[in-house]
């Protein structure tokens, strides 16, 4: 088994043991070295953003001191979902390394799938669009401004 993944499976394995939440657990690795790690905390936080890679996210940022983590690996246990594949991709993270899959999580009860085929075109509405582009317009002319 590949050195971090063994790490995630650990993590993901101390999450379960603690009545955390499910079977997911990460690591972020940079430069060959461990620099954050996190396992599935829904339950214990009462936060369903609270996911393993959210929370090893969490972690490396707040170890590097950083919101950028170029140039750094996710090792997860589970094929990451919509939420946590755009916090990876927002903090730039060069690869991504999973165990099991969507249908895997879906065949123990999860429902990630319901994420990926979903289409809820009732859900969003456009409302009050011109106030928030005056909105962004003030921000986009702030000098010292960080977009990422």
């Amino acid at each position: 088994m590949n050195e971090f993944m063994k790490e995630a499976v650990s993590e993901a394995k101390t999450g379960i043991t603690q009545g955390d939440g499910g079977p997911f657990g990460c690591v972020i690795v940079k430069n060959g070295e461990i620099v954050g790690r996190g396992h599935n905390e829904v339950v214990r936080l009462n936060d369903p953003t609270a996911h393993g890679e959210i929370m090893a996210i969490r972690n490396s940022c707040d170890a590097l001191g950083t919101y950028d983590l170029s140039g750094s690996e996710l090792y997860t246990t589970g094929e990451p979902c919509p939420m946590c594949l755009g916090a990876i991709m927002w903090a730039n993270i060069g690869k991504v390394f999973y165990g099991c899959t969507v249908a895997d999580a879906d065949r123990i009860g999860f429902r990630d799938e319901v994420f990926y085929n979903r289409q809820r075109k009732d859900f969003f509405e456009c409302i009050d669009r011109s106030q928030c582009l005056e909105l962004f317009e003030e921000y986009y002319n702030m000098k010292d401004k960080v977009i990422y």
